[in-house]
């Protein structure tokens, strides 16, 4: 790629600018947290896990799960954030993206502790409408969602499957009151507008993530732990663990199975394969 001037390159010192990643440093196969303390516990669960990187709200674990080439690159809060992430990964050869986190519920029948898997998004992001106009969709990879419900469904977790909405705020965004009490009427239906729509609940990545990997011809998906229930108010502390655990699961599927693919010569897989 040709850039018109050293402003516009997106390396410095022979790293991805914002991720500090080094060509080589970046696996095939990527779980996006956004916290960047959790990429310490996705790397536990890995064979061999090294460091590669720790730039800002970015800090980048390199390693192998069973044989697996993996990285854990955490994104930081929101969309902006998540995008220079995606775009860095995607220059250094990662092609599947798998968000990992937590999220709010919207439905009364979650119950705190239980996964989501979201297969498209509202776009209230706000990062992904500079890529692309309104009407285009954040759906996520078909192939990367069937993954992680059956990572779901191995380790014994109970998941959802549905639409999250991503917003660009945690407060506003999601029909929380802003200080002093501040609100909008924008705000006052937004959730039971959201849950007469069937939407499953609120995150803050999964538009940016699903809308860039399609873009670009890559693969996304996300699972989220519900710790918040924004309808019956339950609440609890943890629970990133599972979400954890699935995602890994759901990368080991995806590996399966695009070897599966090269094998047969097919360019998609489908439950014919094997």
């Amino acid at each position: 790629m040709s850039w018109k001037s050293d402003s516009e390159r997106p390396e410095q010192e022979g790293c991805q600018f914002h991720i500090r990643v080094k060509p080589g440093d970046a696996a095939p196969y990527a779980v996006l947290p956004g916290d960047p303390a959790r990429t310490d516990l996705i790397a536990q669960g890995w064979d061999d896990a090294r460091l590669v990187a720790n730039n800002r709200e970015h800090r980048t674990f390199t390693g192998t799960l069973r044989g697996v080439p993996v990285t854990a690159c955490s994104t930081g809060v929101g969309g902006p954030s998540a995008s220079n992430a995606i775009e860095e990964l995607a220059r250094l050869g990662t092609h599947t993206f798998i968000r990992v986190g937590t999220c709010g519920a919207l439905r009364a029948e979650i119950q705190p502790g239980d996964l989501i898997v979201n297969c498209a998004a509202i776009r209230h992001d706000g990062t992904s409408d500079l890529y692309a106009p309104a009407a285009y969709p954040a759906a996520a990879s078909y192939d990367v969602t069937a993954a992680l419900i059956e990572a779901c469904d191995r380790l014994g977790y109970r998941c959802h499957v549905g639409v999250t909405c991503s917003t660009a705020s945690f407060y506003a965004g999601q029909a929380r009151p802003g200080f002093g009490g501040f609100k909008t009427s924008s705000t006052e239906h937004l959730i039971s507008d959201l849950t007469a729509m069937g939407v499953l609940n609120f995150e803050m990545e999964a538009a940016t993530l699903f809308t860039l990997c399609s873009l670009f011809g890559l693969r996304s998906g996300c699972v989220c732990t519900a710790i918040a229930n924004r309808v019956t108010g339950q609440l609890i502390e943890t629970g990133i663990e599972k979400s954890v655990a699935a995602a890994n699961e759901a990368l080991l599927i995806l590996a399966g199975r695009d070897e599966i693919c090269r094998r047969e010569n097919k360019p998609y897989w489908h439950g014919g394969l094997r």
